[in-house]
């Protein structure tokens, strides 16, 4: 018998009344989902859990219990709907926590009030909504007293993941080391947490500034982190931080260990049912084939990574593995739907926040296709501004790295052919010229053809002509032609 079932058979005490009942099985349940254990935690709130994304019924209770069945049942429908890859569920979560929230402080229940406030926070940054997580945990922090010592490390720690995310690791290192005196003295699962979460900074900073020792720091934090986890039977964040380490073990270039540690990984997500996180390992181990030029293997993987998170609605991850699914084609030679996908990532990534990973898949799309004619000049040009803009916050040595790399990609393209070139071409540059010309005039006239062939004083035959023969990658840049009408009137024969 577990702990949890000993708690509950707390509930055959005669003497409890309906209002503790309930919250025993909520307490029971939150100390199952600190564990990652969903499942347990769902059969522990009994008939408390109406299901997945339902609202509760809480009619009757006291205000501070009605908010407590509201807070677990928010936060394991957010935890469930991730695993399960339940699609809209964060939005269901949002409005139980947000009732949570609101009814805890009418109560003065602010210390709850936090809790339910970090949870709402939690469902923002799965959401890739990340400045709103940032805010919303903020303010569950200025919720606190001084005596809520543990409850502030949980909220700081996952603030360290929003900035993870948004590669702003100074700031997460900061927290880490703020929180780093309540965790030392903390259980194995809470010191799991830490020591993940400081693995995970130390990683970026090793990129950031070239220093070896914290690269070789990370991969003994994350080893850590497992070991506590492990410790504390918390199967799910132990397989997490596998994916994390094999990730890390990926960009030190030692791809038979990481493969090793995704199966680990993959073993244990299956055995739990988690889609949602099976499909992360799933993404990391296609990143790991790509650099190995598997690409096939990579094509099949990712495939079905991108159908988990389209149904989950999880924007960030979605355009993550978009961004994977766009090299990889790029690399078998797909160009054109290459190019659709990573507009198509910088799009989702952008509308949902997540500012930094649009900004990837824009140096993606250059990267792969910006020095060749696939782009045009103008698409390039915008391209990087783009993610220029997008990425002006990040603290990330290989965002900045990538950035240059492009910059000089755009001015060698915007310059033209230079006759000191190995590959130049006397009709290659002609070729390249007239494509510029054409494209701005097309521009500049709105995609009429006609007008575009005046600008550039040629007949409408002959520059239609050469966008069907010679540059049919600005063929999108003209007005379709209207039909013409027929007429009614019939002639006499």
């Amino acid at each position: 018998m577990t702990l949890a079932d000993e708690r509950l058979k707390e509930l055959d005490n005669p003497s409890l009344t309906t209002d503790e009942r309930i919250l025993l099985r909520c307490a029971v349940a939150s100390d199952l989902i600190h564990k990652g254990q969903y499942e347990a935690a769902r059969e522990a709130l009994g008939e408390l859990w109406p299901g997945i994304g339902e609202r509760p019924d809480v009619k009757g209770l006291l205000p501070a219990v009605a908010a407590e069945v509201l807070l677990q049942c928010g936060a394991l429908t957010g935890l469930l709907g991730g695993a399960r890859n339940v699609g809209g569920i964060q939005e269901r979560a949002k409005d139980l926590l947000t009732e949570a929230v609101h009814t805890f402080k009418s109560q003065g229940e602010y210390q709850k009030a936090s809790e339910a406030q970090c949870e709402l926070g939690a469902c923002y940054w799965r959401l890739g909504a990340h400045d709103e997580a940032r805010v919303t945990m903020q303010e569950a922090l200025k919720l606190l007293t001084d005596a809520d010592v543990e409850l502030k490390a949980k909220i700081l720690i996952r603030r360290t993941l929003v900035e993870v995310w948004d590669n702003r690791y100074y700031e997460a290192l900061s927290i880490l080391k703020e929180a780093e005196p309540v965790f030392k003295s903390s259980n194995d699962a809470l010191k799991g947490r830490w020591h993940g979460q400081m693995a995970l900074v130390l990683i970026r900073l090793a990129l950031v500034e070239g220093n070896t020792d914290y690269a070789d720091r990370a991969i003994i934090e994350f080893e850590a982190a497992i070991f506590h986890y492990e410790q504390a039977g918390h199967e799910r964040y132990r397989a997490l931080n596998l994916n994390n380490l094999a990730m890390t073990l990926y960009k030190l270039g030692r791809y038979s260990e990481a493969h090793k540690h995704l199966d680990h990984a993959q073993s244990i997500f299956t055995r739990l049912r988690d889609a949602g996180n099976l499909a992360q390992v799933d993404e990391t181990r296609a990143r790991v084939l790509v650099a190995e030029k598997n690409y096939r293997e990579a094509d099949r993987i990712i495939a079905g990574v991108i159908k988990t998170f389209e149904v989950g609605g999880e924007a960030a991850l979605l355009a993550d593995a978009l961004t994977v699914q766009g090299v990889v084609w790029a690399r078998l030679g797909g160009f054109d739907s290459s190019i659709s996908i990573l507009r198509r990532a910088i799009d989702i990534a952008q509308q949902s926040g997540a500012l930094m990973q649009a900004g990837q898949a824009a140096l993606t799309l250059i990267e792969e296709h910006g020095a060749t004619w696939r782009l045009s000049e103008s698409e390039l040009s915008r391209v990087y501004q783009r993610a220029n803009e997008l990425l002006k916050e990040t603290q990330d040595a290989e965002d900045i790295k990538r950035l240059r790399a492009c910059a000089l990609m755009v001015i060698k393209r915007l310059s033209g052919m230079q006759l000191h070139e190995k590959n130049f071409s006397f009709y290659g540059a002609v070729h390249e010229l007239e494509a510029r010309l054409i494209e701005q005039a097309l521009e500049l006239e709105g995609g009429s053809i006609t007008r575009a062939a005046r600008r550039l004083g040629l007949k409408r035959q002959s520059l239609s002509h050469m966008l069907t023969m010679r540059h049919r990658k600005l063929f999108d840049k003209r007005t379709p032609p209207e039909k013409r009408l027929k007429s009614i009137i019939k002639k006499d024969v």
